[in-house]
């Protein structure tokens, strides 16, 4: 699963990663995996949620269909049967279209299951279950699905400052990634806040996997887990991972505070050595003629950070900037709406729609 919008990117990582039978999907990219296939998508994906593991699809018209296929499902190979679940579920098109009824029903049919075998139930837990279930009716079709990840994969575990309304972990990759980035030449956000984009393109240029934070993934819950295999994946994963030498990244922002924190969390996710932090206003930076660089940025939009028409006012001032100072530099913005990047006055060379938390937004790429 992935933010609506990064369906692109994450179906080349999924690919990069040789998995078989993938195809892009609305929100997603499915493929075939074996469990070990499933620990390597957890670790190595950078643009995914989660990673969900089909169990079983059936016809559901009715709460009695949805009963019996639930119950047919061997639920022991998941979770221990006094373990802790949650169920989330999605409908459309169908009969059965109480999302929250779906989910209550989901819940007893497999605590049902597993009391007729074990004699002992388990419980529900929201915010930290043993096993998450997801279960999606589409027409009436009914595919019910365990969650490997845990948490959400955006939560890479290096965070340790947060600011005002950070970007997601996943975006700030996708950003790298979509800006067509070689991963050799500098790298510059001039509102970089939090550091977001910095870290997650100096961990793709190092190809340092950013599942390597994290403290548990859901899997390794499960009854079975095979703690020596998963261990081993992670050192052979983590020894590979090297940032590059001459790589320059720089981040600048108005905000001591941000500046600060993005500092600390660069240091967490183990590429301080390579980013360089400082207190600026965008629209006056000296920009390095020639330097040939990368601008990737989120800057603040008007919809959760700044004004709409401030907004205007900085892009306006950044993009007269870099087309004095910044010739052959290429550059990716993320903005909230469409025809903010008229603002910016830059050839715009491509457009991706994005659903950033609920927030429609458009990322825009080109040169200057």
């Amino acid at each position: 699963m992935c933010a609506p919008g990064l369906e692109p990117w994450l179906h080349q990582e999924i690919k990069a990663l040789k998995f078989a039978n993938v195809e892009r999907q609305v929100a997603g990219v499915r493929f075939d995996a074996t469990v070990e296939e499933a620990w390597r998508a957890n670790l190595e994906l950078r643009t995914a949620i989660r990673v969900l593991k089909r169990v079983t699809r059936f016809t559901a018209k009715n709460e009695i269909e949805l009963a019996a296929g639930i119950e047919a499902v061997d639920w022991s190979r998941w979770i221990h049967p006094d373990g802790s679940l949650r169920v989330d579920a999605r409908s459309k098109e169908s009969a059965l279209d109480h999302t929250l009824y779906i989910e209550q029903r989901t819940k007893d049919a497999v605590c049902d299951s597993l009391r007729a075998r074990f004699s002992v139930r388990p419980t529900v837990s929201l915010d930290d279950p043993d096993l998450g279930i997801d279960v999606h009716l589409y027409k009436d079709r009914c595919t019910v699905s365990v969650d490997t990840s845990g948490d959400s994969l955006h939560k890479r575990g290096y965070r340790r400052y947060q600011g005002r309304a950070p970007l997601a972990e996943t975006f700030g990759a996708a950003a790298a990634m979509a800006s067509r980035w070689d991963r050799r030449s500098p790298f510059v956000d001039p509102f970089c806040g939090s550091g977001t984009i910095l870290i997650e393109a100096a961990r793709l240029a190092g190809d340092m996997a950013p599942g390597l934070f994290r403290g548990r993934f859901g899997f390794e819950r499960w009854p079975g887990h095979d703690a020596q295999g998963w261990s081993a994946l992670k050192e052979s994963v983590r020894a590979r991972g090297a940032l590059p030498k001459k790589l320059v990244l720089k981040g600048s922002d108005v905000n001591p505070e941000a500046i600060a924190g993005a500092r600390e969390n660069a240091e967490a996710a183990g590429v301080a050595s390579n980013v360089v932090f400082e207190i600026a206003k965008a629209e006056t930076i000296a920009w390095k003629k020639g330097w040939n660089a990368w601008v990737v940025t989120n800057p603040p939009w008007g919809e959760r950070v700044g004004d709409e028409r401030g907004a205007d006012t900085t892009l306006k001032s950044l993009g007269d900037r870099l087309r004095v100072m910044a010739q052959g530099y290429r550059f990716g913005f993320l903005l909230g709406k469409k025809g903010l990047d008229r603002s910016l006055g830059l050839q715009i060379e491509a457009r991706e729609a994005w659903l950033n938390g609920g927030i429609e937004c458009e990322f825009v790429t080109g040169g200057v």
